[in-house]
């Protein structure tokens, strides 16, 4: 018999073999994750502070998703989820109504603290530093403005999208993350009437 005991693989520690089982172990990771981004940045977090926030060792934690920077890109990804909706929502009806509907989605996505806060993680992360903006970037690029872009048939296509987003997440950063007045306090009702013509105009105008 090894001196790893029989039901041990090599390499992980017993406290992670106790809750590797747990169905929501790769969860709480990303709740951590997600937290521990939000409150210290990208650059600040640690693997070893996830891992406190969580429960487990940080053995668990490279485990699953190994370096910082693919805890980052999995936290980004289940964050981002909802917004994967965007391209089929915007395709799937005609374009005269493509500004007020990408509008309310985006603000919806935000004005619900249960996915608000997760995209709070990854907009200050990204804004502080380049590795986590890169992948943000990426992310955004692969999932939605080449989707949304595509289904526009223009030659500047990529360029629209990218300014109609632009209008959205100068929104979000004022209203969300500065908090600055009155944008901060006024009802999304009234920052969709106000945007979607705007954001009309960027995408088909």
């Amino acid at each position: 018999m090894s001196a790893a005991g029989p039901g041990r693989r090599r390499g992980r520690p017993a406290s992670a073999e106790k809750v590797a089982g747990e169905p929501d172990t790769r969860d709480r990771i990303l709740s951590s994750a997600r937290a521990e981004f939000a409150e210290s940045g990208y650059d600040k977090a640690s693997v070893r502070a996830i891992a406190r926030g969580a429960g487990v060792d940080p053995a668990l934690v490279h485990h699953y998703f190994g370096t910082k920077e693919q805890v980052f890109v999995a936290a980004v990804e289940g964050a981002f989820a909802p917004a994967m909706g965007i391209p089929d929502l915007l395709l799937s009806g005609g374009r005269e109504q493509w500004g007020e509907q990408l509008v309310g989605y985006v603000l919806g996505i935000w004005e619900n603290t249960v996915t608000r806060d997760p995209l709070l993680a990854i907009m200050r992360s990204a804004v502080n530093n380049e590795t986590a903006a890169a992948i943000f970037r990426g992310l955004i690029g692969r999932n939605l403005l080449r989707r949304v872009a595509g289904g526009l048939g223009m030659p500047d296509a990529e360029l629209r999208v990218e300014l109609a987003v632009a209008q959205l997440v100068g929104t979000a950063l004022l209203r969300y993350v500065i908090k600055v007045e009155p944008v901060a306090s006024v009802p999304a009702e009234e920052l969709v009437v106000r945007l979607a013509p705007v954001v009309q105009r960027h995408l088909t105008g």
